[in-house]
């Protein structure tokens, strides 16, 4: 079998954009250097909105455009129901309000926050379907293990956005400023959007690929280019587990072939 065989599982068209974006993340530091933050506010916008097309072009690769589009819809009104909530009355993540810096706004959350969303519960999800292949999955548990490994992401996102001047905790936490509740109401919502839109038949290893690859991309940034060593090691071991137990899994799998 030839070793580029796995590219067979990438849609056309996500061959280009998956490392065209891989490229852009890399190249935000840089824009940093030479135009500095404001620029840097814009290209990391830039870069959310291009992520959250990558994943949604791959997805409807496995779902086809009417499918996917449905996902989205649900995903965009419950997490900007969720933030307009929680930025209001701090209920499910703990006191917290956006500055003005990511614009447009829409009653005080940023447009930008349901793309995020977009962006990483898919790879969530994709990964899941791995680590749970081949056993029993009851709707519950496949919501829990996506809601966790989503979560993990936000152990490299909240500290980097709160460093970044994006939001302030009212009353900072315990992780790196951030309350342990916020992490709660994560696992929530995301638990919530899953079980409302049951994923299953997903194109699993171009979506794990992105999983993986902001992964690493957060581990260097946050480790080496924006001066958060900490988030960046418990990030990294956060996600990584459900990359090792996914990674595992599916050579298990070949391996029994």
């Amino acid at each position: 079998m030839s070793r580029f065989a796995f590219l067979q599982h990438f849609p056309s068209l996500a061959r280009v954009l998956i490392p065209a974006w891989t490229l852009g993340m890399i190249m935000q530091p840089i824009v940093l250097w030479t135009w500095g933050e404001q620029a840097l506010t814009t290209g990391m916008s830039l870069m959310v909105l291009f992520q959250a097309i990558t994943v949604m072009i791959v997805l409807a690769g496995g779902w086809g455009w009417r499918r996917t589009l449905s996902a989205f819809g649900v995903v965009a009104a419950l997490s900007f129901f969720a933030e307009w909530l929680g930025s209001t009355t701090g209920l499910p993540f703990g006191k917290y309000h956006y500055t003005e810096i990511l614009q447009p706004q829409l009653l005080g959350v940023p447009l930008l926050i349901p793309l995020a969303w977009m962006m990483m519960l898919p790879p969530a999800w994709a990964v899941t379907e791995i680590i749970l292949r081949s056993k029993k999955t009851y709707p519950l548990v496949f919501a829990l293990v996506s809601a966790l490994a989503f979560t993990a992401w936000d152990l490299f996102l909240d500290p980097q956005m709160v460093g970044w001047g994006f939001w302030v905790w009212e009353i900072p936490g315990q992780y790196f400023g951030i309350p342990l509740i916020n992490y709660f109401g994560w696992v929530v919502v995301s638990g919530l959007l899953t079980l409302l839109i049951r994923p299953a038949g997903l194109p699993s290893i171009p979506l794990s690929a992105i999983y993986i690859i902001t992964c690493l991309l957060q581990t260097i940034g946050q480790g080496v280019f924006w001066g958060q060593p900490g988030p960046a090691l418990f990030g990294f071991f956060g996600m990584g587990i459900f990359i090792f137990l996914a990674m595992r899994k599916l050579f298990t799998t070949q391996g029994t072939q």
